[in-house]
Parts: C-alpha cells; structure tokens; sequence
C-alpha cells in the first residue's frame, strides 16, 4: 500500500467532513450499489462521524449484486455507530414508468437504463431534503472526467465528490486499506442497469479500467508520436468512447444575450 493512498483516505475522510460542516449541513446520503465505489465512499463517509444515510435502491437488480449492497450496509451499521441503512426497492416505481413510456413508443432501451439511474437520484435527494442532507457522489476520474461513463442527472447529480479526482485502481487501494469485502473489490465493475446484468467492461468496448486509465495517460499528453499500435489503438478506441459524453462533462451551453 503507498503512502498516497495512506495519506489519502484520512484527507478525504477530512474533507467530506470540512464541508459539511461548513455548508450547515448535517447528514451525508449516499446510494449504495455493491459496486467498489459506493462502498468505499460510503465507509468514508461513515468515518466522518456525521450522521450518514446508506440506500439499497434495488430496480429489477440481479441477486448477487443486491446480496452485495445489504452486506455492505450491514456490515456498516454494525461497524458505525451513525450510520442508518436504509432498502428502497424502486421495481414498481420503474415499471409503471416503463409502460407509460412504452405505450407512447419512447422506449429506447439505454434511455431506460438511464432512468433507473435518476430515479435513485430522486430518491438520494428527496432523502437530502428531509434530513438536511448533502447527497454524495460515487464516480471516479476516468467514469467522469475520462469517459463520460455516468448518467447525465442520474448518479451525476451530486452534490460532492468525494472520489472524483481519483483513478479507479487508487479505488481498489482504498477499498482494501478500508476492509472493504473482498467479494466487492474482486466483483467484475456494473453500472446495476440492465436485466442481463452486463459489465462495465461489456459497456466499454472491452476496456478494464487499467486500459481506461492507461488511454486517459495518454491522451493527456502532448506528443503522441512515440506511441506504438496497441497504444495507438487503444487511444482511439477511448477517444470514441469519450466523444459521445463530452456535452455531459462540460457545463449546460447559455445563449448569451447581444449588448
């Protein structure tokens, strides 16, 4: 384990803290998965000491990666004294979405998947609302600043992000200074959004995150001559998945008024 990641955990556990308390606000919410990233997250959030609100918010989920969320927030509320674990099952919720849609022939399958994404945003927030709360951001820096790989106010809709700047391997650090289960951090990467239960890889063009993180290296730097034909090949492949997404990385275009 390097020091960063050492240093790391304590420095964002501080900075959660900071900001809270500096906003007023008195309760952290997060969205739980079973996924790495809202497992690590929320264990950070917990360690703040502010009262924290960890959400199952099952939609049609696969049974291992829902088993994956209640043992997680299991194992929090035995381990942290002010952490509440709450299961909101959404299934019904997006069904009638779903055949209202459908009836009006606006049943793109991705679209739909997307949605699952912002009814659990809805829920993180009306939570916030009624507790004073901050809902707090799961991403990492290749899904959000590399890829693109979110949804655009679904699990995008954040109030902070705590692991934002952090690459998806420091994730895997983390989570294993953290205790995190193991099953969690060996669990192939999913977005929880589709019924056959696909991979991130899957949804990437066969890319891991190494390879992700790799491309994002390279893609940041100003020569790319000296690249050979499996790099050149793996940056095209991220540019054509980035290109897509960028219009959700960048903020909302304003007409700007003529004076």
């Amino acid at each position: 384990m390097t020091n960063l990641i050492k240093d790391l955990i304590p420095n964002i556990i501080n900075w959660i803290e900071d900001y809270a308390t500096t906003n007023k606000f008195s309760t952290l919410v997060i969205g739980i998965s079973g996924g790495v990233d809202s497992s690590v997250v929320s264990t950070l959030c917990a360690k703040t000491n502010i009262n924290t609100i960890v959400v199952s918010m099952p939609i049609k989920q696969i049974t291992e990666q829902h088993d994956l969320s209640l043992q997680h927030g299991k194992w929090l509320e035995k381990k942290f004294n002010n952490v509440n674990h709450q299961i909101i099952d959404l299934t019904d919720t997006f069904n009638n979405i779903q055949k209202i849609f459908t009836k009006y022939k606006y049943d793109n399958l991705h679209s739909f998947a997307n949605t699952r994404s912002r009814l659990r945003m809805i829920t993180l927030y009306q939570i916030a609302g009624s507790t004073n709360g901050l809902v707090v951001g799961t991403g990492n820096k290749v899904e959000d600043f590399g890829v693109g790989f979110y949804t655009k106010y679904g699990d995008g809709g954040v109030d902070i992000s705590p692991i934002g700047d952090c690459l998806k391997t420091q994730v895997w650090d983390m989570a294993k200074k953290l205790n995190i289960n193991k099953k969690i951090i060996n669990a192939n990467p999913t977005d929880g959004l589709w019924d056959d239960g696909r991979t991130d890889e899957d949804q990437l063009k066969g890319l891991n995150y190494k390879k992700l993180e790799h491309a994002m290296m390279i893609s940041e730097q100003k020569e790319n001559a000296n690249l050979d034909s499996d790099e050149k090949k793996l940056l095209k492949q991220y540019i054509s998945i980035r290109t897509p997404n960028i219009h959700k990385m960048k903020p909302v275009p304003v007409y700007k008024l003529k004076t």
